[in-house]
């Protein structure tokens, strides 16, 4: 069975569990190892035929017999006992927005709803209304919840998300009444895609800024409004939770509503530890409030260093922090140039002097022009002959700049036996080479790998370009052996790119994490096709932060004569 098979049935378990009522802790174990699993950057199987299963976070010695019998037969007669005990359409329930497990197990008991369409069925009969708790509103919000399903609502990309949280932001801050103002949840932690948008405000006065939130042009629907909390759907059909809070507690409750859950189980079990309580309002020792007021008073209550929002993950950030070992992320200020723009010399929008003034313009020291190659028709992709004669357009330009450098480069095709779409030896003219798969994305696993591969041990490749190959929310990563893909980056050199485009972020934090322990250089690139995406870097720097992403991991951070002696030594020239 695949990471994502098994990930998929550890979800359904902790569904299951919830829905008989269950120790909630018990469930969230099973959610908590699905995340592992999901994440990993090699295959389960893998680490158990090393016999290391109990090395995953979170996996003891239960949940690791239950790996090995799916590996081992297909299937785990546990879930099958726990399936047999629930009616089906009770887990497909779960995924109407706002219906969690103990409403679903209610609505079942006492009226004999088992489906969605049961549930709309009753809802639009008001037979829901009658029970305790529930009332007309419920059921709108159940008939709202099953549409909202039934379009297929999704998570959205970061990209997507940030926009239009920095406009409801742009629209709150300037009130009177607003001390404070942050975006929380997963938006501030980076998080790649986004289910909704969490807003916090510190306030004395919290009435004219709910007024103002629910009142705002871009508002499709108020779904609830109350002294305190607000929610709305905007024109986008995107959610944005508003909670507005008093001043001193602010710092408490921007970490709690920041999350993630994962970490803020943990820091409570710290807390514990040393006697203490922390919540949305405080840390607290009995009723006495130790902190509140920001973000690093809360942590420093516990015994900790501040832990940035795109840690925030329970993945030994924590353990980190007590022993003085969190990195030190990579900030804008450490870039020095982009490593993967276009120009109207194949399908970007600027000409070379364009392009180079707007990275002048924001500060760079240099811009690696990585043109698309020959085979990319669509792309007006650059043969041999126009290759060279950019490079010769480029050199006169880089006569006219002073502390500035374009790098003449190229984005050339991996085709799919692994050969390059470029004549090698016009390839080693270029100060640096990216490669990139932009067909065949169906390749098996192993041809794919074999694919990436080859282009590494060329000799003139010396950056990988968004190698997983997906589209956030169109198209999935093409299969791939990464373990064996950060192998050959280690042995031959070639650096991996974070191809910081909102729609791509490839590498993910989980790739990026694995990159670094194994010692294999990244670049961060735009990929920018126009002036306006240099700006792209901003979504590169938060997905290098997830992925614990330090200056001296990203050849990106050098000076230009650095940069370029570095490529120079992999491939054996003075």
């Amino acid at each position: 069975m695949t990471n994502q098979e098994i990930a998929e049935i550890f979800e359904r378990i902790a569904d299951l569990l919830e829905l008989q009522g269950e120790n909630p802790f018990k469930a969230r174990s099973y959610r908590r190892s699905a995340e592992v699993i999901r994440s990993l950057p090699e295959e389960v199987a893998n680490i158990q035929a090393r016999g290391e299963l109990l090395s995953l976070p979170g996996v003891g010695a239960s949940l690791a017999q239950k790996i090995e019998e799916l590996l081992t037969t297909g299937s785990l007669q546990y879930y099958e006992d726990l399936r047999a005990a629930v009616p089906p359409g009770l887990v497909e329930m779960l995924a109407i927005p706002d219906l969690g497990p103990r409403t679903a197990a209610r609505l079942y008991e006492e009226l004999g709803i088992a489906t969605i369409e049961e549930l709309e069925q009753a809802a639009r009969e008001h037979r829901i209304r009658v029970l305790k708790g529930f009332g007309a509103k419920s059921e709108e919000n159940l008939l709202r919840g099953i549409e909202l399903y039934r379009r297929g609502q999704e998570r959205i990309p970061y990209g997507v998300a940030l926009p239009q949280a920095q406009t409801l932001v742009a629209a709150l801050e300037p009130l009177p009444q607003v001390q404070r103002i942050s975006v929380a949840g997963s938006l501030r932690r980076y998080r790649e895609t986004i289910k909704d948008l969490d807003l916090l405000v510190a306030s004395e006065d919290p009435q004219p800024v709910i007024d103002t939130f629910v009142g705002l042009p871009a508002v499709a629907e108020v779904i609830a409004a109350g002294t305190t909390k607000a929610s709305i759907r905007l024109e986008t059909d995107l959610q944005a939770d508003l909670r507005v809070v008093a001043p001193e507690c602010f710092g408490a409750a921007l970490q709690y509503f920041t999350g993630s859950q994962a970490h803020n189980i943990a820091l409570r079990g710290l807390a514990q530890e040393l006697g203490l309580k922390v919540n949305e309002y405080g840390v607290f020792r009995g009723e006495e409030r130790l902190a509140g007021e920001t973000e690093e008073e809360v942590y420093a209550a516990l015994g900790l260093p501040y832990i940035p929002p795109p840690l925030r993950e329970d993945r030994g950030e924590i353990q980190a922090a007590l022993k003085g070992r969190l990195p030190g992320l990579i900030t804008r200020a450490d870039l020095r140039g982009d490593l993967h723009v276009h120009t109207n010399w194949s399908d970007g929008a600027l000409s070379l002097e364009g392009m180079a003034q707007a990275a002048r313009a924001r500060g760079y020291e240099y811009l690696l022009i990585s043109d698309h190659s020959k085979s990319l028709t669509v792309a007006n992709g650059l043969d041999e002959g126009r290759l060279l004669r950019q490079g010769e357009e480029i050199a006169a330009l880089n006569e006219q700049f002073d502390n500035f450098r374009l790098l003449w480069g190229v984005e050339v095709d991996i085709f799919s036996e692994g050969r390059l779409d470029l004549d090698p030896a016009v390839l080693a003219q270029l100060d640096i080479v990216v490669a990139a798969v932009h067909t065949g994305f169906k390749q098996s696993r192993e041809q794919i790998t074999r694919r990436l591969i080859a282009a590494m041990e060329s000799g003139v490749v010396d950056i990988i370009a968004h190698p997983t190959g997906r589209l956030l929310g169109r198209r999935e990563a093409y299969e791939l052996d990464f373990e064996a893909l950060l192998a050959a980056a280690a042995r031959t050199g070639v650096a991996l790119e974070l191809n910081a485009a909102p729609e791509r972020l490839d590498l993910g934090d989980i790739h990026l994490r694995a990159a670094k322990e194994h010692g294999v250089p990244i670049v961060i690139g735009t990929d920018a096709h126009h002036p306006d995406q240099l700006d792209f870097i901003h979504f590169g720097l938060g997905t290098a932060q997830r992925g614990w992403l330090e200056p001296s991991d990203v050849l990106n951070t050098l000076p230009v004569e650095e940069l370029l002696a570095h490529f120079r030594r992999r491939k054996g020239k003075r």
